[in-house]
């Protein structure tokens, strides 16, 4: 490695860091419970989602490059095996894929940032799918 040369930043970094990701994940659980067209991811989650903020900001830190909180909690996420128990079809995928893209714009992130996270995003919502449309 050469000193002198520039290092990409990892996503966590480029979003913002802690501060900035925690909003996120913050943003996106919000739009979950207010907005009607999320109403079918919100009933796969628990009455009260302080649990499930915390988890998916610890995973996402780790994910996007920064500390691996979940892992440090709860080792290997195994995010397929631990989303078996829900029925995942290509419309929830969908919700969620749209309830992130709205909570990352509505944070501030920039048209590039988003666009380079969604492409990530989708492989590993599509991943998750469980069960035929």
């Amino acid at each position: 490695m050469n000193i002198d040369e520039p290092q990409e930043q990892s996503a966590y970094e480029l979003i913002g860091g802690d501060a900035k990701l925690r909003e996120l994940v913050d943003r996106f659980y919000d739009l979950m419970e207010l907005e009607p067209e999320f109403a079918a991811l919100r009933a796969m989650h628990p009455p009260a989602l302080d649990g499930s903020r915390d988890k998916l900001y610890w995973f996402l830190s780790g994910w996007l490059g920064g500390p691996n909180h979940y892992i440090e909690r709860f080792g290997h996420p195994r995010l397929r095996a631990r989303h078996l128990p829900f029925a995942i079809a290509s419309p929830d995928r969908d919700q969620w894929l749209r309830c992130m893209a709205w909570a990352m714009e509505d944070i501030g992130l920039s048209l590039e940032l988003r666009e380079r996270l969604m492409h990530a995003f989708f492989q590993t919502a599509d991943w998750m799918r469980n069960r035929a449309d």
